[in-house]
This record gives structure tokens, sequence and C-alpha cells, in this order.
């Protein structure tokens, strides 16, 4: 049994072939897959796509890349979309200060304002940080995200890093990186996560694993994650795909 905990099924990078992917993906063993939000007004279609297939969960959320464009309808859409079958979490969102594509001061806004809308909702959240650890771990210190829980999606910082976030309780999620050769710090954090707190994604289309990197990722391509993480860990890796799908469960409080 494997998952991926992080997907974007709804671009159009796989509109010529979206139920293909998704058929590989079941053949490969996949029984759970979050499709995550990716743009305002995505939302819905991700809850579309999941309303059509019994192992596809969603989140709504906007991502740090677009928090200059939020706006009070913009919050009311991603309320009523989370409010819709299958929605598991409000995400993703956090801190982008790699690309800045919004000001800081407005991602930092819209974060606060999204893990209020969390706590509303008692929907765990999908975390986005990079280059913005102090500031994203102290945002989820000041508004209680805890009380929530939730992911760091595609972990991207070393053994510290992945201390600082268990120590609050949230979950970590490794992704293609993990098997790149210069993947060092993260692979570190990989073996330092506990089993139990240890998710695994692709982030598809983006961050294809070795040996296929530079194509079109996609969810089936998860298990050359699940791998390196196992060996990183020395377990086989059924233990690490069981542990991790039991893992997505619980923190996305799918039954």
């Amino acid at each position: 049994m494997f998952s991926d905990s992080h997907a974007h099924l709804t671009l159009e990078h796989f509109d010529p072939d979206r139920e293909e992917v998704i058929a590989r993906a079941r053949d490969a063993g996949i029984a759970r897959l979050i499709t995550v939000s990716s743009f305002i007004g995505d939302a819905e279609a991700c809850a579309g796509l999941a309303s059509r297939h019994d192992f596809i969960h969603f989140t709504a959320g906007v991502h740090p890349h677009e928090a200059k464009s939020w706006t009070p309808e913009v919050a009311r859409a991603i309320r009523r979309a989370a409010g819709r079958p299958k929605a598991v979490a409000i995400g993703e969102i956090g801190l982008d200060y790699h690309y800045d594509f919004s000001p800081r001061e407005a991602q930092r806004r819209v974060f606060r304002e999204q893990l209020v809308l969390a706590r509303d909702l008692r929907l765990p959240i999908v975390i986005h940080t990079r280059e913005a650890w102090d500031d994203t771990l102290d945002i989820l210190r000041e508004e209680s995200a805890a009380d929530v829980g939730g992911v760091f999606h595609c972990f991207s910082g070393g053994k510290e890093e992945a201390r600082r976030c268990l120590d609050l309780g949230f979950y970590l999620s490794f992704a293609g990186p993990v098997t790149f050769k210069n993947a060092g710090r993260v692979a570190e954090a990989a073996a330092y996560t506990p089993l139990d707190r240890t998710l695994c994604e692709t982030d598809a289309p983006y961050l294809t694993p070795h040996p296929h990197r530079g194509r079109r990722n996609e969810p089936a391509r998860v298990l050359l994650v699940f791998e390196k993480v196992a060996a990183l860990k020395g377990l086989r890796v059924e233990e690490v795909g069981e542990a991790a799908t039991r893992n997505l469960d619980l923190v996305f409080h799918i039954a």
C-alpha cells in the first residue's frame, strides 16, 4: 500500500492524459492520493476530480506565490471549497522567500488568515516553506497551528529544521529531491524523521525523482521516493509505504 500525499493533477500538464496518469497510479499500488489546489480558483476543479475517483482527496488554499491576489471573495471561495465532500486540508499555504512572487508582508498576512480559517473549519494544513524557516515556524506557533496539525510538504530542510517542525507536532513529507545525488541535508532529515511522522509525495508534475529528472512527474513515480526513504531508514519499502499511508490517513482524517 502506497500513497502520494501531494500532487497537482488539475494542472494543464495533465490535460492530454489525466485519466491514464490516474490509472497508472492505481496500477502502481497507490491507495491514497491528495490533489492539491495549485492556484486561485483551482479548488473546485480539485473537488470535481476527487469526486470521480474513490482514492483521491483534495485540498483548498492559496499558495504564497498568489498572496498578492488575496481578497475577501477569494477567502469565501476557499471556505466554500473546503466544505465540499473529500476536502481534507487547507493548503498549500505558507511562505516562499526564494521567488518572492508576492510581497513578504502579504505572504505573512495571507498565511495567518488561512491558519485562522483552518482552525475555524477544524482542518489540517499543508505547508509550503522555502527559505523562510524562522518566519514560518514563528507564525505557526503564534497562530496555534498545532491545534489542527498538518504536514510540511516537499520537506527541504535538514535535520535541525526537521527537529523544529516535529517538535511543533507536524508531519514531514519527502519528495523527489530526496532521491537526487545532491540530496545531502534532506536525506539526513528523511533518515532522522520517525517513521510514524513520515509521508512521501511527488509534487507532480514537478520534482521528478532520479533517474527520470527532466521529464514530467506523475504519482506512479512516488515509489522511487519510497524506495529512497526506505533505504535511508534501513527498512523494507513496503514498511515505509504502509506507515506513510497510515500517517496520511491520520493527518488528513481519512477514515
